[in-house]
């Protein structure tokens, strides 16, 4: 049961690489103002989305922890998702659109909206996860199973997340992001999971 909670977690850490790309020599100073703003706090978020993956994928797989301290982990992990994603939809949401980008404007409030929904996704499944009865093997099991499958069901969210986080980051904004040390340090620092 608990492997099926692995595995929907796969593919998971990948939007953590999705503020990054290939350098240019070429720059706009607007638009690397706005790269900045986006890509300074992204080496702390990815931390906190990568633990929170880690975590969850850890307790998964570990076969001796009791239902408290699975509760206790898959909890706190589902906080931290839900408050790293929130933190990425507020950073782009606060940046505004790209400068002199064609459709800036309209890729930015994609990439904040999809990341909020994923937010509240983390959020309802940790109050899920807290409503679990410890007490009762059984229902704790079934509980967690239902856990497990809509966190399956998440992989499209997390992937039309990425999808936006990728549209956002296109041509010269790519350029600008990936000149940035924050979205530098994420691109060599993060795992490489796949989908």
């Amino acid at each position: 049961m608990n492997k099926k909670l692995a595995a929907a977690l796969s593919g998971g850490a990948v939007l953590v690489l999705a503020l990054t790309g290939c350098s240019s020599d070429e720059g706009n100073k607007e638009l690397d103002a706005w790269a900045k703003k986006v890509c300074d706090p992204v080496p702390a978020q990815n931390r906190k989305i990568s633990t929170a993956y880690d975590a969850i994928t850890k307790a998964a797989k570990d076969t001796t922890s009791t239902p408290e301290e699975l509760q206790k982990t898959d909890s706190q992990a589902f906080q931290d998702l839900a408050e790293g994603y929130k933190a990425r939809a507020d950073v782009i949401d606060t940046a505004g659109a790209p400068p002199g980008v064609e459709g800036g404007a309209t890729k930015q409030r994609d990439a904040v909206t999809k990341l909020t929904a994923l937010s509240t996704a983390y959020a309802d499944l940790k109050k899920k996860v807290d409503e679990l009865d410890t007490k009762n093997q059984g229902k704790f099991a079934t509980g967690l199973k239902t856990v497990s499958a809509e966190m399956k069901q998440m992989e499209s969210q997390r992937n039309s997340a990425l999808t936006a986080l990728k549209n956002l980051e296109q041509g010269d904004t790519k350029q600008a992001l990936a000149e940035q040390t924050g979205c530098k340090q994420a691109s060599t620092s993060a795992p490489a999971t796949k989908s």
